[in-house]
């Protein structure tokens, strides 16, 4: 089963906690500047005004925040994250009565079936214990034509696009990382082991589509970023 397994996912949150303050900045300079650009291209669309959604590893909000501007404020959005420390961090991010806080992991969620119109995945669904079990629960709390949207990094299919991807995880990122946040900045290097253990892109298309009904995948940095949005 893919995912991290429960004794590597402490170690990787571990980790995020650590580098709570420098968190965004360092995202920032190691996707080369195009977070938050392929988190709206994920997003446009996909939610709509009067939608009820959860932000599934939402950290702070950066997904939530891009999720109600393209609402228009007319949204109700639950912002559901392992991390406590992480949701404490909320009102710098987003304010105002939309968002619900609530902590949890993605295999276990807390919410009725078929309760939100989006579940919104930013940069954390690679982070899972259980991938498939993951997926099967978001499928479970969205509704009958519901949409999950997922922004991760991307492991190419093409043998040589992969090891670029790899070579620049491993070696690269630290560097970026360091330079960006120091000594904190270094802590950014476990992201590699959460690429190892995340499976292929066409393998998690597979499994997207295993269980709904419609798959949208795009590709963006050579099959190094993935844009998805699933249709239940």
């Amino acid at each position: 089963m893919s995912g991290l397994g429960s004794r590597y996912w402490t170690e990787v949150m571990e980790v995020l906690r650590a580098i709570i303050p420098v968190y965004d900045k360092v995202n920032k300079v190691i996707s080369l500047g195009k977070d938050d650009k392929y988190r709206l291209k994920g997003i446009k669309v996909r939610v709509r005004p009067g939608n009820m959604i959860l932000d599934a590893g939402s950290g702070y909000g950066n997904m939530s925040r891009l999720a109600l501007a393209e609402a228009h404020g007319d949204a109700k959005i639950v912002m559901y994250d392992p991390l406590l420390e992480m949701l404490a961090n909320v009102k710098n991010y987003l304010l105002g009565s939309h968002a619900a806080l609530c902590s949890g992991v993605f295999e276990y969620m807390p919410f009725r079936e078929g309760i939100f119109d989006v579940v919104l995945c930013g940069y954390s669904l690679r982070d899972s214990i259980h991938l498939q079990q993951a997926i099967a629960e978001m499928h479970r709390v969205l509704k009958t034509g519901g949409r999950l949207v997922v922004i991760d990094l991307g492991k190419p299919d093409n043998y040589i696009l992969r090891g670029i991807v790899s070579v620049y995880l491993k070696y690269f990122l630290g560097i970026f990382a360091y330079l960006a946040a120091g000594n904190s900045g270094l802590k950014f290097k476990t992201l590699y082991g959460t690429y190892v253990r995340w499976p292929k892109n066409s393998e998690l298309e597979y499994m997207l589509k295993e269980k709904f009904s419609r798959v949208q995948f795009d590709k963006g940095m050579m099959g190094g970023a993935v844009i998805i949005a699933a249709y239940k």
